[in-house]
């Protein structure tokens, strides 16, 4: 009888429980890691991995994605899922709404999302799920049987949406969000979609504290006002322009006006999204002490902590929140060192060389928001974060262990047994410079092109299949839809 599906030997183990990494081997059976610990016996086991002595981190849960939202849903499932492995990543939780981009329609989600359910199915080569947008009233009305028939557990508000353009100006934004007649997405909105997910929250009692909001801080009349102000002087172009156009201090106002309404709502678990600025984080921290009661959650992308408005490599650097200068960088270094963030994650959303820029293409106002990342994800984090002084294991809490217990995903994120077999090598000594071309994602540039990192993920395990060897992807999807919670 065959005692072990997978031994995974001479590997040094991370997990969010210690600081240091720990020698030992890893046994695999039907998915799940049944035991850790150095000198496991090999000799039943169908398949023995040498790890060579690279450090093991529990498979990524990148909390922040965007699936579908400049190319067909069921192709970047697929594509995009591949540069996921390629980073370390085996599950990736994608933002989804209804209205333009992503599936470009309207209506309610219970004929949407078994849609969506339906485009990606037996395509991605990491597990997934989704948070989902509710852009309508109907939408709030439907949130209970989003918890109960899908195990969507968590869902998101677009601050900004209502008053200001996805990719910068102001525009019609009722045939951009495909609204009801009649309806606004503005501030009583997002009220009454905080009421919506305290009553679901209500509803199943036994996962309260698993179903959340999320939401994307940023002020449409400060943004718009700013804009104008940066165009009409001209004195600032590329990524400059662009953050001085939605400055901090625009994320900082809505996240006081967020968490307010958290307080008068009674919704206590809130994610505060990609966090990109010195003001962003400290105005988190002080509606922290202002509203102790609210249990406040904090994150930053991975390319906010990387690059700045200087060293991003052009305009394909454009995002939502932008990059910043970098004292806003340093400032979110220090959040992360101290504890204050939560989670770190790519926002990963690929646009095509073509899609993305506009005409000229240095004009960063011309050209669409967000960019890939979730191939340089843990590789950027060990390699920054280390030599921050930064430890193996809070990286781990960082990446893994802290999104997969917010978001309902028990058996992710940590490497120990009964969790799924999710494992991400990494050689931490391999340096190397970030090229697009050598990337699995369908994205022909990167923000980080000429990068130097030190850190490389060279194996990728999801639940003990291997879906990356030796920095190449292969084998057929094997990626699940990820009903939460997930059962132990």
């Amino acid at each position: 009888m065959t005692e072990y599906d997978l031994v995974l030997t001479d590997v040094r183990v991370v997990t969010d429980e210690r600081d240091e990494a720990r020698a030992a081997d890893i046994a695999v059976r039907d998915g799940k890691i049944v035991e850790v610990a150095p000198g496991l016996d090999t000799a039943g086991a169908r398949d023995v991995v040498e790890g060579g002595g690279k450090l093991a981190f529990p498979g990524v849960v990148d909390a922040h994605q965007h699936w579908g939202i400049y190319n067909p849903l069921d192709e970047d499932a697929s594509v995009e899922s591949r540069a996921c492995a390629q980073g370390g990543v085996t599950t990736a939780l994608t933002y989804m709404r209804t209205g333009q981009y992503y599936l470009n329609k309207g209506g309610a989600y219970a004929d949407f999302f078994p849609e969506v359910l339906e485009r990606t199915a037996n395509r991605a080569h990491v597990d997934y799920a989704y948070h989902l947008a509710p852009m309508s009233k109907g939408h709030i009305a439907e949130i209970p049987d989003l918890v109960r028939e899908h195990g969507v557990t968590s869902f998101k508000v677009f601050m900004f949406y209502g008053g200001h353009g996805l990719h910068g100006r102001s525009a019609d934004q009722s045939s951009f969000l495909m609204t009801p007649e009649g309806e606004r997405y503005d501030y009583a909105h997002f009220e009454f979609v905080m009421r919506g997910v305290q009553e679901a929250r209500e509803r199943f009692p036994d996962i309260a504290d698993q179903i959340s909001l999320s939401l994307h801080c940023e002020t449409a009349e400060i943004m718009s006002a700013y804009t104008q102000l940066v165009e009409e002087a001209g004195e600032l172009t590329g990524l400059a322009a662009y953050s001085a156009s939605r400055p901090p201090h625009s994320e900082g106002l809505a996240v006081s006006i967020a968490s307010y309404l958290a307080h008068e709502t009674g919704l206590p678990t809130i994610n505060l999204l990609h966090l990109s600025s010195r003001k962003a984080v400290d105005a988190a921290v002080r509606m922290g002490r202002a509203f102790p009661h609210i249990d406040f959650r904090r994150e930053v992308t991975v390319g906010h902590l990387l690059a700045d408005i200087t060293t991003a490599h052009g305009p394909g650097g454009k995002v939502n929140p932008p990059l910043r200068p970098r004292e806003d960088v340093e400032a979110l270094w220090e959040y992360v060192l101290d504890g204050t963030v939560d989670w770190v994650v790519s926002d990963h959303a690929c646009c095509r060389e073509e899609a993305k820029f506009g005409e000229p293409k240095d004009d960063v106002f011309l050209a669409k928001s967000g960019f890939g990342g979730a191939e340089y994800l843990l590789p950027g984090m060990v390699t920054e974060g280390t030599r921050r002084g930064l430890s193996l294991g809070r990286i781990a809490a960082l990446t893994a262990w802290n999104p997969a217990r917010r978001y309902g995903l028990p058996t992710k994120g940590r490497l120990a047994a009964g969790f799924d077999a999710d494992i991400a090598l990494v050689d931490p000594d391999h340096t190397w410079t970030v090229r697009a071309a050598d990337s699995e994602s369908a994205q022909e540039y990167t923000p980080f092109e000429g990068f130097e990192l030190t850190a490389r993920v060279t194996d990728t395990f999801l639940r003990g299949t291997r879906v990356l060897t030796d920095g190449k992807v292969g084998g057929e999807p094997t990626g699940r839809y990820l009903h939460r919670p997930t059962g132990r």
